[in-house]
């Protein structure tokens, strides 16, 4: 890590990742980023989990928790481990009136200040490669199939 960040920079780098990831479309390094960058800030004191919540649109339509957690003057949710069930209080269902302070932070210094917090750097991750220098097989196209009634009633 190059220089020390305040924790208001850091949430304020998480909240812009999020924001970005949650319309991303690939954007599974995004919400590692922010992830191990909460889990960070909680095992040094500087985040803490206040409770569970209760998932506002949850999988396969059974209920589900996420835990919330307190950056700075920012809140956001992880996914529970199995002790958050035992330590943390449910707080019930998430207030929807409050929405965490906007501050603009671009995606890229937010990424570098998150990746330099938590040593996670993204990969280029090559496509795979296009099937032109091989030969396809070409679907022969189907004949159509003409039936005659064959009947011995007619003969």
């Amino acid at each position: 890590m190059k220089q020390d960040r305040t924790d208001e920079q850091l949430a304020s780098a998480i909240y812009s990742v999020n924001r970005h990831a949650k319309t991303a479309t690939d954007n599974k390094y995004l919400y590692e980023l922010k992830r191990l960058t909460i889990e960070k800030m909680i095992e040094t004191g500087r985040a803490k989990k206040l409770g569970l919540h209760f998932v506002k649109n949850p999988r396969f339509s059974q209920q589900q928790s996420s835990v919330l957690v307190q950056c700075a003057d920012y809140y956001f949710h992880l996914l529970p481990k199995k002790e958050d069930f035992q330590s943390l209080p449910h707080l019930g269902h998430l207030d929807e009136n409050y929405r965490n302070p906007q501050r603009r932070m671009s995606l890229n210094l937010a990424k570098q200040l998150l990746s330099e917090y938590t040593g996670l750097h993204q990969t280029i991750i090559s496509k795979k490669p296009t099937h032109a220098s091989t030969p396809q097989s070409r679907k022969q196209p189907v004949k159509k199939r003409t039936y005659t009634f064959g009947s011995s009633y007619l003969d």
